[in-house]
């Protein structure tokens, strides 16, 4: 028998969190965010679910549900990507005209490249997005930039629990419109809720995500750290994940029991083959890791190896009309260097998400038949892929796979949060 999810607390503690944090902004009398070492950021909720706000927080958790609602008439659409990749207007491949942020960031510093231009050209008045915590580094919080010096810090990816959609609060109440830059999930959350809200909706800028392939928990990067020879976390002074440089190397900088600064590298690879087995339930059955809710999307171009030295590149994605006036416009003004476009780049960057999202197909079937919680999700078409890129036995290792998660994760147990 299925799993009933009637509020947050069910969805968190059914594990299929997204830990966006937009229930907490939703509902902030009842709903507090904490990170839970062993999942990531989770909401704590009070009372029983049912006042006004928390019904609101339920119908906006996109851990709960992901709905496509955009017109399939729609002539502008690429269609060609539309099954795999959701709706996309055009694709570029370019870079932050700012050498400073084009090198700092992950990949070509698009995203912060765009962010600035909205600042600085469009009169937005902040960008929301996460950042490394100033009093723990290994850390994230969420934060508001206001200018390039701001977002320039705050460069860089964060493969750790973030939830930047608990500050919608700050963008609600600005008194001019503002840019969102998050995970696909937390976009996604972003956009329930403005639904709910006219006030949000009216604030909200342009939505950024940057392609994501999953969330590792905190104590991901705790281990991480061990590994390279600290034990108390506390002891960190700065951490960057990637960035200076593509893909840029895992650098943490800490005190030693001496007193002096020391200073430990990863290779990327590194890294996030190691951190990429703490990542939460919720990733390995989500369908959307390219910000198919945005206005736009950057991530890595993966067509191409970096080569040694390069500064980046980045792959940009116009989801709506509002992103591809964005995305113009920057260029125009010199903000986004455009090297080539073209559809056929997102599929060449992101070759392994074709088969993902056909595996999704076999893992919710697995999940509904055991009768474990499972989220809804509508328009995308996932059982096209699980016949058209995956060989019987890699559908077998999907079906079975998930099958041993839902043992090994306690899936059919309610894991309790408390305050």
């Amino acid at each position: 028998m299925r799993t009933p999810l009637k509020s947050i607390r069910d969805v968190a503690e059914y594990q299929l969190c997204t830990g966006c944090g937009v229930c907490a902004s939703l509902s902030p009398e009842t709903i507090q965010m904490t990170d839970v070492l062993q999942l990531g950021v989770r909401p704590i909720q009070k009372g029983d679910g049912t006042d006004p706000n928390d019904r609101k927080a339920l119908a906006a958790c996109p851990g709960l549900e992901l709905r496509h609602q955009f017109p399939e008439e729609n002539t502008d659409y690429v269609h060609s990507l539309r099954s795999a990749w959701g709706p996309v207007l055009e694709v570029w491949e370019g870079y932050a005209g700012d050498p400073a942020i084009r090198y700092a960031g992950s990949s070509g510093g698009a995203a912060t490249a765009l962010a600035l231009f909205s600042l600085e050209k469009l009169g937005l008045q902040a960008v929301l997005h996460t950042a490394a915590r100033r009093n723990a580094p290994y850390l994230n919080e969420t934060v508001l930039s206001h200018n390039r010096e701001d977002l320039l810090a705050r460069t860089g990816s964060r493969y750790a629990p973030s939830s930047p959609g608990d500050g919608l609060r700050h963008i609600e109440q600005a008194s001019q419109p503002c840019a969102f830059i998050g995970k696909p999930c937390d976009v996604a959350g972003v956009q329930n809720a403005r639904a709910l809200s006219t006030q949000l909706d009216s604030k909200l800028g342009v939505t950024i995500a940057f392609f994501c392939a999953g969330t590792p928990s905190t104590q991901g990067t705790i281990e991480l750290l061990k590994k390279v020879g600290i034990d108390d976390p506390s002891t960190v002074t700065s951490l960057r994940y990637r960035g200076n440089g593509w893909p840029g190397r895992w650098v943490v900088k800490w005190t030693a029991r001496d007193g002096e600064s020391r200073e430990a590298s990863l290779s990327y690879a590194e890294s996030w083959d190691f951190l990429q087995k703490y990542r939460q339930w919720r990733c390995y059955i989500c369908p959307d890791h390219t910000g198919e809710f945005a206005d736009i999307a950057v991530g890595d171009p993966w067509h191409e190896a970096p080569k040694e030295g390069e500064a980046g590149r980045s792959l940009i994605i116009a989801r709506t009309k509002r992103g591809l006036d964005v995305i113009r416009r920057a260029r125009d003004a010199g903000y986004i260097v455009k090297l080539r476009e073209g559809p056929g780049l997102l599929p060449a960057s992101q070759p392994n998400l074709l088969a993902t999202r056909g595996r999704l197909w076999g893992q919710l079937l697995t999940l509904r038949v055991c009768g474990v919680a499972a989220p809804r999700f509508v328009g995308f078409p996932t059982f096209t892929h699980w016949l058209k890129h995956l060989s019987i036995k890699d559908r077998l290792l999907s079906l079975l796979g998930t099958y041993k998660r839902i043992r090994n994760k306690k899936l059919r147990e309610r894991r309790r949060l408390a305050f």
